[in-house]
């Protein structure tokens, strides 16, 4: 028996790092080139939401007004945990949506970013039962939600809603057996269930696209011409009742890239996995921040600290030892995109309690202040 989306090519485009342009605009016109490349080779979900700035207007530009509704899935989320006080402001982000992105309907819905404190918004607002309504009307075919939290507590969801269709998850070989992220064991909670997994963060926030020298070469000694990120893509798509594994592709380059491989994709051989293994082993070896630069922290900082920017900042020190390069990753990242230094933190909090990776970012930003500003 199959299950949802199994039929979905397993490559889908996450619209979340969209190329800019000088300026931070996004680049419609090489979004559109990059639509093009991934519908041409058979590849058709796209994902965005509410929260992706620009991310909506960018693809309703790129996708729906020049191909025909049937020809794609579009999936965006709702994330009621962010400024909403009442279930009108939150189920208005819907109505943003639908007029933003022009597509009528959306294939798949998401709850954005369910776990901890979070949850509660979707609880006290009742949106589990308004999305019923909303597909009920034909505005959305299939509903589900991203998750970023313990087994526990994705356990205790699903049995609560049943009728959810779908997880999104973060996996990816380097989290797969990392205690704070716990890829693996949320991913057989959810098989336990039934529920097919939609697979975000597969080359972790980029980080596994280009990882520490030492990983690096057990890959390329296993394949010297395959790209890091096509391990990681690959990882995730090898596995079971897998929907689509979500690629948040930044140019041209990179959506080539992943067309190579995917285009016909058909799991992991034996020695793959032998070398994915290595590299795991690899990896816990090196003390790296977890961020993967989604930036939910920086919608709730009050003092606008350039958090995902400073920890980038901070694992380039890790990985490479290079303070001047370093210290000018920072300069661009933090000062240059107009947010305040690691310094400025006051420590309130607030971030830790969205961060979806369970940073204890006050602790990391002192570390930034101490190793890297001074």
């Amino acid at each position: 028996m199959g299950y949802l989306g199994q039929s979905i090519k397993k490559l889908g485009f996450g619209l979340m790092r969209l190329p800019q342009l000088e300026g931070g605009a996004i680049d419609v016109e090489q979004t559109k080139e990059m639509v093009d490349l991934f519908l041409d080779a058979g590849f058709t979900y796209f994902d965005t939401a509410w929260a992706y700035a620009g991310s909506e207007d960018a693809i309703r530009q790129a996708l729906v007004e020049r191909y025909p509704r049937e020809k794609f899935q579009l999936a965006t989320k709702n994330a009621a945990w962010i400024n909403c006080k009442t279930k009108e402001e939150a189920m208005a982000q819907f109505d943003t949506s639908l007029k933003q992105t022009g597509a009528g309907y959306f294939d798949f819905y998401l709850l954005h970013n369910l776990g901890e404190s979070r949850t509660k918004y979707f609880d006290d607002f009742d949106l589990w039962s308004w999305v019923q309504e909303k597909k009920a009307q034909g505005l959305i075919k299939h509903v589900g939600f991203s998750f970023h939290s313990t087994p526990e507590e994705l356990e205790e969801i699903l049995t609560a809603h049943p009728e959810m269709e779908f997880v999104q998850l973060q996996i990816n070989y380097a989290d797969w057996e990392n205690p704070a992220i716990q890829s693996r064991a949320c991913y057989e909670v959810a098989r336990k269930h039934g529920k097919p997994v939609i697979i975000m963060e597969p080359v972790k926030g980029g980080m596994l696209a280009t990882p520490p020298k030492s990983v690096e070469e057990i890959l390329k000694t296993s394949e010297p011409e395959a790209s890091s990120a096509s391990w990681a893509i690959r990882f995730a798509a090898s596995l079971e009742g897998v929907i689509t594994v979500l690629s948040g592709m930044s140019n041209v380059e990179q959506m080539e890239d992943n067309l190579s491989y995917m285009r016909n994709f058909d799991g992991l051989s034996e020695k793959e996995k032998e070398t994915l293994d290595k590299a795991q082993e690899e990896l816990k070896k090196i003390p790296l921040i977890p961020c993967t630069t989604c930036n939910y922290c920086a919608k709730v900082c009050p003092k606008e600290i350039g958090i995902s920017g400073s920890f980038t900042a901070m694992n380039y020190l890790t990985l490479y030892g290079s303070k001047a390069q370093a210290q000018h990753q920072e300069g661009w990242l933090v000062g240059n995109h107009g947010r305040k230094q690691a310094t400025d933190c006051v420590k309130c909090g607030k971030c830790e309690e969205v961060c979806p990776q369970h940073i204890k970012i006050r602790d990391e930003l002192e570390k930034v202040a101490d190793e890297l500003l001074k």
